[in-house]
């Protein structure tokens, strides 16, 4: 019988190996005789949570959902949940969200305190196409509510970064069930119209072909809030 202490060490070290596997560049030698041609890969979970910025506690799926458009719709390099939590803190009311979290004011008193501006927007089902730029939607998710960005929706796919889970695809039908019809934008100065979050990883199946990228052309962000001052 082998010895159970053994077996609890081996799959220790291996746990702890596990745990430190890292990308890392592949090279590959003789492809071209004379050459090595090195290739950069990613692990599951960096390219579960490329251009997303992950939430660290229980409560902060607002402020990483914040941080994530601010990072990569904005530019704003230097920006991580804690310094958006910090804000938020500064907003709202500390009692209220030990108990219940963050709401969607809190969010949008922030973002006019950085010298943005927030709108939110209630829409139908039937317009989940024709939002243009990512925002951020409250999703109830077995009784429990949700901050995520969606990115966009192409017929029955729904694209969103969930500072929890990662990126993922929701059938279009379970997203309705969950979101309640809002959608809040953020709006102001320094938007990228070609910003990442508005071109996701594609499922790997050949209809990827039907979600070809194009940059929010300018009249839809002045539907969105934006100034003509922020897009002409």
């Amino acid at each position: 019988m082998r010895n159970p202490f053994l077996l609890l060490a081996m799959f220790g070290m291996a746990s702890v190996a596990y745990s430190q596997v890292q990308a890392a560049p592949v090279q590959f030698a003789g492809v071209v005789p004379g050459t090595v041609v090195t290739k950069e890969v990613q692990s599951i979970r960096e390219r579960r949570f490329e251009n997303l910025v992950e939430q660290e506690t229980d409560f902060s799926c607002g402020a990483a959902s914040l941080a994530t458009i601010l990072k990569y719709a904005y530019g704003w390099t230097d920006v991580t949940e804690e310094t958006v939590l910090a804000g938020l803190m500064e907003v709202a009311d500390p009692e209220r969200v030990r108990s219940l979290g963050f709401s969607l004011l809190d969010l949008n008193n922030y973002v006019q305190s950085i010298g943005l501006r927030g709108r939110g927007y209630e829409i139908g089902p039937e317009s989940l196409e024709e939002v243009s730029i990512p925002v951020i939607v409250l999703l109830n998710l077995d009784g429990y509510e949700h901050f995520v960005v969606m990115k966009k929706a192409r017929g029955d796919r729904v694209y969103i970064g969930d500072p929890a889970l990662g990126n993922k695809v929701m059938d279009r039908d379970d997203f309705l069930a969950s979101w309640n019809d809002i959608i809040f934008a953020v709006v102001g100065d320094g938007f990228d119209t070609s910003t990442v979050l508005l071109d996701p990883a594609q499922p790997l199946t050949a209809r990827r072909m039907t979600d070809v990228f194009s940059p929010v052309p300018e009249q839809q962000l002045l539907d969105f809030g934006f100034k003509h001052s922020e897009v002409f």
